[in-house]
C-alpha cells in the first residue's frame, strides 16, 4: 500500500479499542497454532480481560505457575511475590504458605534477621493454621534466635543447599494447585482450533490481496507470497521494448549492468570496443578502446567505479572509473597469461579479485589491484565458455566445451566436483544469491536448473535453439523466479523457473540474441545480439 493512502487513512493503532483488538488477535493466532501458554501470558502482560472459561483459567494458572517455578528456582523473590497476588494463586493459602516459609528459610540462612522478622508478620503470621504441625509456627518464630533453620525441631530435614531445597519445592506446586498439566494443554489445544476463525489471518489474507490486485502479475502463474516483513512488489515479466541501444558496428557478444544500481549498461563486441549506455534513454556515453581483437565476456564490480573485460586477444582487463579523461573508464591492468582467446571474466564476490576462462582450457584467478595471476586451476578437457564464483566467494563455478561443470576449491585449486551428465557443451553457468541453485545453457538446446548441495537436475528449461559455435547464455530473472535466456532465433525467451514453462517470448532482435540479464532496481531486461543492437524491455499491464 502507497505511504500517501495509509496517512490517509483514519486508522490510530494506539486507540484503545484498537489496540486492544490487535492483541486479541495476536493471542487467538497464537491460540490456533498451539502457543496457547504465550496467547494467555501476553494477555495478561497487556492487561486485556477476555471472557474465560474454566478451561482458560486452568491454563491461566499453567501459565503462571510456570512462571512461579522459573522464578523460584533463579532466587527471583520480587517476581514471585507478584506472582502469588494474582488471581490464579491468591487464594491457595497452603500454596502461598510453603512459597513464602522457603523465602523465610533463606532469609534465616543469611541471618538477615531484621528482614525475615518483617516476612514474618507479614507474609507468614496471616496464614498460621495452614502449617502441617501445630508446632511449625512455635519453630519458624524459634528461627528468628537460631544461627541455621536445621537448629529447629520441626525443620531439621530442610536442605540447606538452596537448589535442591527450590527444587523440591516446585515439585509440590502442581497437586497442591489441583492441576492436569497434560490433559489441559492437551484438551485447550484441541479446543482452540477447532471451528474457529482467527481475525489476524483473515487480514493478512485481506492485505495480500490488496497488494497483488494493485501489482502486475502473470496470468499463467499465481503470486506468490514469500515473507511478510516487506511489501510485495508484484510479479514482473518484461513483455515489451523500451529502448533499442545502437553504435557498435559489429555483433554484440555480451553486456552486464554497471553496478547494483545498474543505471547504466557496459556492452562488449566483435568491433573489439566496449561501450557505456545510459538504461533509461539508451544514450551512448562513452566508448573504451584498447583489445586489439573481439570481446567475450565484460562485468562490473558491485559499486560499478570497476570493470573488467575478457578477449579474443588472450588478455583481460581491468577499467577504473575516471572523470577526469574523456571516457568514463581508464585501463589499469591488463591480465595475462592465457593462450588464446579469454571467454569469461567475473568478479569476486569481495571485488578484490576476478576469475577469468579460456580456449586454453584454464581457469585463471587475479588480483585486480596488482593485475597478477595468483592461481591456475587446471583439469577442464576442451575450452572454458564460462567461470564464476558461489555467493560465498569459496568456490569457482565453470561451464566448458567439455560438456562438463566442474566446482574448483579457491584456496587449494583442487576440483571438488564435476557434472557431466545430460549436457552438450556448457556456454554458461549462473548461481542464485543464495547459493542454492546453479543454472547452466548448453548446446542441447536446453538450459537447466540444478541443485547446488546434490548437483541434482530440476528443471529443464526447452523452446529457444542453442546449437552453434557461437555462445548462448542465460541467467536468473526477476526475483529469482524467471529465467532469460537468448536463442539463436533471434529471440529472449523466460521461463518460469519451478514448472520450467516458457512465460514469454521477445522478438524484436533481427538475429541471433546471445545473452539476456536482469535488473531488479531498474526493473528491465537487456538483451545482446548478432544484430549488433542492444535492446531493454520492461513490463506493462
Amino acid at each position: 500500500m502507497a505511504h500517501e493512502t495509509v496517512q490517509s487513512l483514519k486508522f490510530d493503532p494506539q486507540q484503545q479499542d484498537i489496540r486492544r483488538e490487535i492483541i486479541a488477535s495476536i493471542a487467538e493466532y497464537l491460540k490456533q497454532e498451539g502457543y496457547a501458554s504465550s496467547a494467555l501470558v501476553l494477555q495478561q502482560e497487556a492487561d486485556i480481560q477476555t471472557p474465560h472459561t474454566s478451561l482458560d483459567k486452568q491454563l491461566a494458572k499453567l501459565v503462571l505457575l510456570k512462571r512461579a517455578k522459573k522464578a523460584i528456582e533463579e532466587g527471583d523473590w520480587t517476581e514471585v511475590e507478584k506472582l502469588c497476588t494474582k488471581y490464579a494463586f491468591k487464594n491457595f493459602k497452603s500454596f502461598l504458605y510453603v512459597v513464602y516459609k522457603q523465602r523465610y528459610f533463606e532469609l534465616i540462612e543469611k541471618q538477615e534477621y531484621q528482614k525475615a522478622f518483617g516476612y514474618l508478620c507479614e507474609r507468614l503470621k496471616p496464614l498460621e493454621g495452614r502449617q502441617a504441625d501445630s508446632e511449625e509456627f512455635r519453630d519458624l518464630c524459634y528461627l528468628l534466635t537460631c544461627r541455621s533453620v536445621q537448629d529447629a525441631p520441626s525443620f531439621k530435614s530442610w536442605d540447606t543447599d538452596k537448589s535442591t531445597s527450590r527444587a523440591k519445592l516446585v515439585e509440590q506446586f502442581t497437586s497442591m494447585l489441583g492441576l492436569d498439566t497434560n490433559s489441559t494443554q492437551k484438551n485447550y489445544g484441541e479446543r482452540s482450533v477447532e471451528g474457529r476463525r482467527c481475525r489476524l489471518m483473515d487480514l493478512m489474507k485481506q492485505a495480500v490481496a490488496y497488494q497483488i490486485d494493485n501489482h502486475s502479475h502473470h496470468s499463467r502463474l499465481a503470486p506468490q507470497i514469500k515473507g511478510l516483513m516487506t511489501d510485495y512488489k508484484g510479479f514482473t515479466l518484461p513483455n515489451e521494448l523500451k529502448n533499442t541501444f545502437t553504435g557498435h558496428t559489429d555483433n554484440i557478444k555480451c553486456l552486464t549492468f554497471v553496478g547494483s544500481s545498474g543505471v547504466n549498461i557496459i556492452s562488449g563486441s566483435s568491433d573489439n570496443m566496449i561501450r557505456l549506455w545510459e538504461v533509461q534513454t539508451g544514450r551512448h556515453i562513452s566508448t573504451m578502446r584498447g583489445h586489439t581483437s573481439r570481446i567475450w565476456d565484460v562485468d562490473s564490480n558491485s559499486l560499478g567505479d570497476i570493470i573488467v573485460s575478457a578477449s579474443g586477444d588472450s588478455t583481460s582487463k581491468i577499467w577504473r572509473f575516471s572523470d577526469t579523461y574523456d571516457t568514463a573508464y581508464q585501463t589499469s591492468h591488463t591480465l595475462e597469461g592465457h593462450k588464446g582467446d579469454v571467454y569469461s571474466a567475473k568478479f569476486h564476490p569481495g571485488q578484490h579479485h576476478v576469475v577469468t576462462g579460456g580456449y586454453d582450457k584454464t581457469v585463471r584467478l587475479f588480483d585486480i589491484t596488482t593485475g597478477q595471476n595468483i592461481r591456475t586451476f587446471v583439469g577442464h578437457n576442451s575450452s572454458v565458455s564460462r567461470a564464476i564464483f558461489n555467493p560465498s566467494g569459496n568456490l569457482i563455478i565453470t561451464g566448458s566445451k567439455d560438456s562438463t561443470i566442474k566446482f574448483w576449491d579457491i584456496s587449494s585449486g583442487i576440483c571438488v566436483r564435476t557434472i557431466s551428465s545430460h549436457l552438450g557443451e556448457v556456454t554458461s553457468v549462473e548461481v542464485n544469491s543464495n547459493g542454492t541453485m546453479l543454472l547452466s545453457g548448453s548446446k542441447d538446446n536446453a538450459n537447466r536448473l540444478w541443485e547446488m548441495s546434490t548437483a541434482r537436475p530440476v528443471t529443464r528449461f526447452k523452446g529457444h535453439q542453442n546449437t552453434t559455435k557461437n555462445f548462448v547464455r542465460c541467467s536468473f530473472g526477476a526475483d529469482e523466479t524467471l529465467v532469460l535466456g537468448g536463442s539463436e532465433d533471434g529471440c529472449v525467451y523466460i521461463w518460469d523457473i519451478e514448472s520450467g514453462d516458457l512465460l514469454q517470448k521477445l522478438q524484436g532482435h533481427t538475429n541471433m540474441v546471445y545473452s539476456a540479464v536482469w535488473n531488479k532496481n531498474q526493473m528491465l531486461a537487456a538483451s545482446c545480439s548478432q544484430d549488433g543492437t542492444i535492446k531493454t524491455w520492461e513490463s506493462q499491464r
